[in-house]
C-alpha cells in the first residue's frame, strides 16, 4: 500500500493550522484540539530515533530500538498513518540558502470576524518568506516568522506583501539579533 502524500496526512496543514475542512479550503478552526496519543516505549523510541535521523533505514532503526524489522516497519507505518509522523524532510541551512535574518512580525487586523481571518490566512500562505504564522491571543492577531537577506530585503517583503495582506491595520516588526536556541526534536511523552 502506497503512503499518502505528505499534505494529505491527518492533522497536517501548511503553517501548522488544523486539518482542512476540504481539499480546497484554508486550514482554519477555532478550538481544534488534537487528542494526545498514548505511546508505548517502542513507539516513543522510534519517534526519538527518527527525529534525530529521518534517513535511517528500517533495518538500522529496528536495531536501535530493539525490534524485529517487521515489527519496526509496522509500528512506523502506524505512526505515519495516525498522523503522529507528518513527513520526512531535509533541514536546509537558512543562512547558506541566502536568508540569514529572521524577523518576527506582529499583525493586527481591522476586524477579527471569521471571514477576515480566513482571508488573511489564505493570503499569507502565498508569501514565500513567511515560514510560520500563528493566530495569537493578546494584542496582535497574528505572529509571523519571516526570513530575509537583510533590512532592505525585509523592506521589500513589508511593502510588497505584508501591508497588502487582507485586513491588515498594523504591522510591528522585530529583527532577531541571533538565534539562541532552535530545536527540531519534540519531547516524546509517555502518557504517564
Amino acid at each position: 500500500m502506497a503512503r499518502p502524500p505528505f499534505s494529505s496526512l491527518p492533522g497536517h496543514c501548511i503553517l501548522g493550522q488544523p486539518e482542512p475542512r476540504s481539499r480546497n479550503s484554508p486550514c482554519w478552526s477555532f478550538g481544534t484540539v488534537k487528542s494526545f496519543v498514548n505511546l508505548d516505549r517502542a513507539d516513543r523510541n522510534i519517534l526519538r530515533e527518527l527525529q534525530n535521523d529521518g534517513r535511517l533505514t528500517n533495518a538500522a532503526l529496528a536495531a536501535r530500538v530493539n525490534l524485529s524489522e517487521s515489527a519496526c516497519l509496522r509500528r512506523t507505518r502506524n505512526l505515519e498513518a495516525s498522523g503522529m509522523i507528518l513527513g520526512y524532510v531535509g533541514l536546509v541551512d537558512q543562512a547558506r540558502a541566502g536568508y540569514p535574518d529572521n524577523v518576527f512580525v506582529q499583525i493586527t487586523l481591522h476586524s477579527q470576524q471569521r471571514d477576515d481571518l480566513l482571508a488573511f490566512e489564505a493570503a499569507v500562505r502565498d508569501v514565500p518568506e513567511v515560514m510560520e504564522c500563528y493566530l495569537m491571543s493578546g494584542e496582535a492577531d497574528y505572529l509571523l516568522r519571516v526570513i530575509v537577506r537583510d533590512a532592505p530585503d525585509y523592506e521589500r517583503v513589508y511593502s510588497r506583501h505584508l501591508t497588502g495582506l487582507p485586513g491588515v491595520s498594523r504591522v510591528h516588526s522585530s529583527f532577531t539579533l541571533r538565534t539562541v536556541l532552535k530545536k527540531n526534536e519534540l519531547p516524546v511523552r509517555s502518557g504517564d
